[in-house]
């Protein structure tokens, strides 16, 4: 983009109406506030309009129509997959307020706060939200994009906790987008993605959880056949309030590892349960059984604001409803060549949609797939046994945006994207084309 050009959207940005901070390419902030969470993405837009308010942001969006430029809103940018380059990037994280309800249990977030923000305003009250693996993770675009949390088998999708939105529409309108203001537009927010307008509010249900049993147990990684394959068994009867994952994954060899498993290869098993420690052990026995003894076992009592579960970078994902003996094989020869190959249980609660349920698809997934490395050869082994489905929230491609959803509900979602953004304003990112 030419020099003129950005300094007129700059001038325009400068309206008496915007109060934030902008950042020029070359000048101090720019580097820092246009970066996102992925390496794969190095966006150069003409301008970062760091936003205080929802009047700054629909400041940017219209300097943004006027002078026909890209537009792009980013938080903590962990969800950022496509450049926004030569346009107008607004950062939210400014726009960080979180006020919670206990009475009603329900908390009201801003664009730019993060999960860790939203928990510890909630646990005093002995409160939790549907919040992710990681505190850093913004709720807003978290949230729009479906949210599997370790609370999810036990109440849903973070989408499906969604009440209420103000939301910035293309044309530079601000609505509310709840059951009883313009609905069709609230359905496609709870897990359309942030493509149908940009949120400046988002309410939602929060839940009581005062303590729960969490945390890593590490076994050889010799066990990984026989301990995947009781575990396709086990979570048949699992109940909704515990929720696990299997990793296959190479420890580093630092200091800050412990050293019962510094530097090795491990099968590691997640565990959150919503209730009490001994249950939880006793739940659990089978896959100890099967995986063997552990070589460090970090599982306790804890609160849900000290659950930090942690997340697996994504080169790979695949849906299962079922998992054979050929996917057992193919995963445990994966672990071989990833740093980490993380198995994990969906079904409970996800699997019981509301009759007003936003889009969030392919509910019937049993266990979600993530591998760190590219793996040749992986994906051709594993696509007969997929349901071929993905969830926004771990897709890296924007391109394969549909794959999140049924037909019947990408079709909805293409009606709501002609009805609010007809000439596809919001083209950045995951959107859904009208």
């Amino acid at each position: 983009m030419s020099q003129p050009h950005t300094t007129a959207v700059l001038d325009e940005i400068r309206l008496p109406g915007f109060t934030g901070t902008v950042h020029l390419p070359g000048e101090a902030g720019y580097d820092e506030t246009r970066r996102s969470l992925n390496p794969a993405v190095d966006s150069r837009p003409a301008l970062v309009a760091e936003a205080y308010g929802p009047g700054d942001v629909r400041s940017a969006l219209l300097a943004a129509r006027a002078h026909g430029v890209p537009f792009a809103v980013q938080a903590t940018g962990h969800g950022t997959h496509t450049a926004c380059d030569g346009g107008i990037l607004v950062r939210t994280s400014p726009m960080a307020s979180v006020l919670v309800d206990p009475a009603r249990r329900v908390a009201k977030v801003g664009p730019g706060a993060r999960w860790g923000e939203v928990i510890a305003a909630a646990a005093p009250f002995g409160l939790a939200p549907l919040s992710g693996s990681a505190p850093s993770v913004g709720a807003t675009g978290y949230t729009l994009g479906g949210g599997l949390g370790w609370l999810a088998r036990k109440h849903g999708f973070a989408a499906d906790s969604v009440l209420r939105a103000e939301v910035l529409l293309a044309d530079g309108r601000h609505v509310t987008a709840s059951p009883e203001s313009h609905p069709e537009l609230f359905w496609a927010l709870r897990g359309g993605g942030g493509g149908f307008g940009v949120v400046t509010s988002l309410e939602f249900r929060l839940h009581p959880v005062r303590e729960v049993f969490s945390g890593f147990a590490y076994f050889p990684i010799e066990a990984a056949a026989r301990t995947l394959t009781a575990y396709r068994d086990w979570i048949e009867d699992a109940p909704d309030e515990i929720s696990t994952a299997l990793v296959f994954k190479r420890m580093a060899d630092d200091e800050q590892v412990p050293a019962q498993v510094r530097g090795r290869h491990v099968v590691m098993l997640k565990v959150l349960y919503a209730g009490a420690a001994g249950q939880a052990r006793r739940l659990l026995a089978p896959l100890y059984r099967a995986a063997g003894p552990a070589l460090l076992d970090e599982t306790r009592p804890t609160t849900y604001a000290a659950s930090a579960m942690g997340g697996t970078p994504n080169r790979h994902m695949d849906m299962f409803d079922t998992v054979p003996d050929a996917v057992v094989s193919s995963l445990v020869r994966a672990a071989e060549r990833a740093q980490t190959v993380e198995i994990r249980h969906w079904g409970g609660a996800m699997g019981r949609p509301g009759a007003d349920a936003g889009p969030v698809s392919h509910r019937s997934t049993a266990l979600s797939v993530i591998v760190d490395t590219v793996v040749p050869g992986l994906a051709e082994e594993l696509r007969p046994y997929a349901n071929g489905g993905t969830f926004l929230n771990f897709l890296a491609d924007p391109a394969r945006t549909a794959a999140a959803y049924t037909a019947a509900n990408y079709a909805r979602l293409r009606d709501v994207k002609r009805a609010y953004d007809p000439d596809g304003f919001f083209r950045i990112g995951h959107v859904v084309t009208p």
